[in-house]
């Protein structure tokens, strides 16, 4: 009998171990977010462009960050099955166990049909490499003022979307995905 608590005693320690080396405790919210994986909207169109599309790290997401020549606050973004090119329907393929699609209403292109942002490589808009949670960033397309981006995640994690006014007079879109539930 006495053989049998050393060994229940081990095995509730490596439980306890592995635990606290991977996800956060089930009892607390990962650092407070309450976000939810649901689609998060807002309807207005705006013919400010996009300049550029950018990523980050911190503590408890990874951040996408669409810059605009101007005021933006329209977006759709959700999780989907499979991210398509606007106006063929083609999928863009993407790395991750899941996938944002990420749709601005607004252009990559001025008022006379000229880019304002032409990525060198359209599957890779940001290096993502190292990230908690991004897999890959890439550019589905740009169609009838919308933009659509591919966003390749681990998991379906949560996500919150919002709008940044700034710098001057342009603004961001921006999006976090959590790292954990």
């Amino acid at each position: 009998m006495t053989g049998k608590i050393p060994a229940t005693l081990a095995a509730l320690a490596l439980t306890a171990g592995l635990g606290l080396a991977g996800a956060p405790p089930a009892s607390a919210a990962y650092c407070g977010i309450t976000w939810g994986s649901t689609a998060k909207t807002a309807p207005a169109y705006s013919s400010a462009p996009i300049t550029d599309v950018r990523s980050g790290r911190h503590t408890c997401f990874d951040r996408l960050v669409i810059d605009t020549r101007g005021p933006v606050s329209g977006y759709r973004v959700a999780y989907v099955n499979q991210v398509a090119r606007p106006g063929s329907g083609a999928p863009v393929p993407l790395r991750g166990g899941a996938r944002i699609s990420v749709t601005v209403l607004a252009p990559i292109y001025d008022t006379a049909g000229r880019a304002t942002y032409s990525p060198t490589n359209r599957a890779e808009l940001a290096n993502v490499a190292g990230y908690s949670t991004f897999r890959q960033v890439a550019l589905a397309g740009s169609f009838e003022g919308q933009t659509t981006l591919g966003l390749g995640v681990r998991a379906r994690l949560p996500v919150r979307v919002f709008v940044l006014p700034g710098p001057g007079v342009g603004s961001r879109v921006v999006v976090d995905v959590a790292h954990y539930w």
